[in-house]
């Protein structure tokens, strides 16, 4: 630091500053050797790190969205499988329909998964935990299942002046707040929450999640599940005008009511903590509508029968992610035509759905996985 010699010990990376003492790492003897502190947002209110023996730990504060892209260990997400060979020389037209076999399959079976959950709770009540889970992702997809379980659609529907407060209360986000932490404004909007949450807090107290099996701290911030639970409140409240835009069959329909749910307050932040932002965020990005749509609202569309494929196979992939990166890897290796089968969503669930049945169930990699025989058989 500061051109001196080398420091070691540890770093501690946190999404706000204050996720310091929230956390415990204070008081926390295992955090003693911490020689820097590093954090993505910082606080309105001057914070110091310091340690149980109240030595002052030195912060930095990054911002994500200027850091270089190619900072990034060059390590392979996965080396070629033998599937490649028998990939490599099948022409274009027939990897596209092997891709479209295993896309339409995984479509069936998403279908064939919500209807189970339609004949449980209902066509509804389905969706709505369909879509809960989906903005939970897959770091949060069981709390905001469990939620969406807990304080079912039909409920926030009967209380939309306190469904956000119930929300959050059953996430455990309004345990005993700290209002002296937090600016006026801030302070405001979670005393309302609080106020509305405390009528139903003895009623539903059992029900609330526990927060170790929240994972707050591995999502970008944009993501983070404060953010993502108040959208699920307006979604509840804007419910009419999701179930009009999902009787259109118009996928643009359904993501442009996604993209344009509005919250004056989550707008603006990321977390209660965080500094506002200087530009609105929307609750629902293009990204996280593409998903919703590809994985709940066209398996939705199909259990009603429709021929919802025309209109699936051309959904843009607005993302990539790891899973989809390291099948590629497996099945495409270095051929240029690669990046070909990853431009569409039905093609990156394709690739999903082999990855899931071959490279996560073959125990000898790659050496005894049937997929390379059954490619050369197509």
């Amino acid at each position: 630091m500061n051109g001196g010699q080398p420091i070691r010990g540890s770093i501690e990376i946190d999404l706000v500053d204050r996720n310091w003492d929230l956390h415990g790492h204070a008081t926390n003897p295992a955090f003693e050797e911490t020689v820097l502190h590093v954090f993505v947002d910082k606080s309105e209110r001057e914070f110091f790190t310091r340690t149980k023996s109240h030595r002052n730990v030195p912060q930095i504060r990054i911002d994500p969205a200027i850091l270089p892209e190619a900072f990034s260990a060059n390590i392979p997400l996965a080396r070629p499988g033998r599937c490649q060979a028998p990939l490599k020389d099948l022409p274009e037209e027939r990897i596209r329909s092997v891709l479209e076999a295993a896309a339409r399959f995984r479509l069936e079976k998403k279908a064939a998964r919500i209807r189970a959950k339609i004949e449980n709770h209902g066509r509804d009540a389905a969706l709505f935990q369909e879509i809960a889970a989906a903005l939970g992702y897959k770091e949060n997809k069981l709390p905001f299942t469990l939620i969406a379980q807990r304080a079912p659609l039909k409920s926030l529907r009967d209380s939309l002046d306190d469904a956000e407060a119930i929300l959050f209360g059953l996430a455990g986000f309004l345990e005993a707040p700290d209002l002296a932490v937090y600016k006026k404004r801030v302070r405001n909007y979670v005393r309302e929450l609080w106020d509305r949450w405390w009528p139903h807090r003895d009623e539903m107290q059992r029900l609330i999640v526990p927060a170790k099996i929240w994972k707050l701290t591995s999502t970008r911030p944009a993501n983070h599940p404060h953010r993502r639970l108040a959208a699920l409140a307006i979604i509840a409240r804007e419910w009419p005008g999701l179930r009009r835009s999902l009787n259109k069959r118009s996928p643009k329909t359904v993501e442009n009511f996604l993209e344009t749910l509005h919250h004056p307050f989550w707008e603006l932040r990321y977390t209660f903590a965080a500094v506002p932002s200087k530009e609105p965020m929307a609750l629902i990005g293009q990204s996280r509508a593409a998903e919703i749509l590809a994985n709940v609202i066209f398996p939705f569309w199909r259990t009603e029968d429709h021929d919802v494929w025309p209109d699936y196979a051309k959904l843009p992939a607005r993302l990539t992610n790891r899973r989809v990166e390291v099948a590629a890897t497996r099945l495409f290796g270095d051929d240029p035509r690669r990046r070909n089968f990853i431009r569409t969503i039905a093609h990156q669930q394709a690739l999903l759905q082999i990855y899931e049945d071959f490279c996560l169930q073959d125990d000898s990699d790659c050496a005894q996985c049937p997929f390379p025989e059954q490619m050369k058989k197509w």
